[in-house]
């Protein structure tokens, strides 16, 4: 029975503490430990978690690591031969892990993740509103949550290869992300670090395609995620719910994604596709109409170019 390493960054999380955990100590598959990396928070989750769950291992580095650099730590700190990350407000059936870990059968298979629903922690629910089934990835470069917020009527009910899993519960083989981790002065990133939060689970998912490894979605493995925001519609058919969906998130969030999804794509893409060029040239003409404080993130944008094609150069070296 293989072990498997849970790992949760937590950030004032103390109302899901109980759901979630619950979830996780209610696993069919019993040959796990957990990790909790406290992540800059201050509304009493560390103590709620060292209070009614001890089994669980703590670190803190009085910080907000944010998303890439807390789960790396997370990482580095386990030893199971599986890592599954687990977002703060995500809550998973019994056997999820047990239905998850056939498929890693093939050893070909880096990463997988299951049906993810959305969770009403208002009314303590579950509902039958996909959050993600896979990420899929289009020529232009714009990643996204397959079906998120369609009704789940039974429409992914096969085990598919996918271009890549979401960061929200996806479950990693340990070999595969130290075949394509990226060493610098000692320090080991699995997602990278430069990204802060955003675009990192599927700039992973790339390098593991672009080593030979797949990604597989299993809808028997069944999970599911208080996320309230999602992606918009896109496409500029849609620039309404376009603009209504940008002005809920907030600025230092915006910049972040414009700059991540940039970088994700120049890193990994084998060649520019035409379509990459259009969509950024009318992303920038959105931008400098309806979001210019986007602006501000051009010249981190450009000072963190060279790193990427550096990291670029040693993935290539690796594979």
């Amino acid at each position: 029975m293989p072990k498997v390493s849970i790992i949760l960054v937590i950030y004032n999380a103390k109302k899901f503490i109980k759901p979630v955990f619950d979830s996780i100590f209610s696993q069919t598959h019993k040959n796990f430990d957990v990790l909790a990396v406290i992540n800059g928070s201050e509304d009493g989750s560390k103590e709620e978690i060292r209070l009614n769950y001890p089994q669980v291992r703590i670190i803190d580095p009085h910080e907000n690591l944010w998303f890439a650099k807390g789960n790396n730590l997370g990482i580095r700190e386990t030893d199971g031969e599986f890592v599954l990350l687990v977002n703060q407000d995500m809550v998973l059936e019994p056997d999820f892990i047990e239905k998850l870990l056939p498929a890693f059968d093939d050893w070909k298979v880096a990463a997988a993740s299951g049906k993810i629903l959305r969770y009403d922690f208002e009314h303590n629910q579950k509902t039958k509103i996909i959050d993600t089934v896979g990420v899929t990835m289009s020529s232009s470069g714009r990643g996204k949550d397959r079906g998120q917020l369609e009704e789940d009527r039974g429409q992914y009910e096969n085990i598919e290869q996918v271009f890549g899993v979401s960061g929200a519960c996806p479950m990693y083989r340990r070999s595969a992300l130290e075949k394509v981790q990226y060493v610098e002065h000692e320090r080991v990133e699995y997602y990278d670090e430069d990204f802060v939060a955003y675009w990192e689970d599927v700039d992973l998912s790339w390098r593991f395609n672009n080593a030979g490894m797949k990604s597989l979605y299993v809808p028997q493995a069944v999970a599911y995620h208080g996320r309230t925001a999602g992606q918009s519609k896109g496409g500029y058919l849609h620039l309404f719910h376009f603009i209504r969906h940008h002005k809920k998130i907030s600025p230092a969030i915006r910049r972040m994604n414009y700059r991540n999804h940039i970088l994700m794509y120049l890193k990994n893409s084998k060649f520019i596709h035409p379509l990459f060029i259009i969509r950024e040239i009318l992303m920038f003409g959105y931008v400098l109409v309806f979001e210019t404080s986007t602006l501000k993130v051009l010249p981190d944008l450009f000072r963190l170019m060279p790193r990427m094609y550096k990291k670029r150069r040693a993935a290539l070296h690796s594979t």
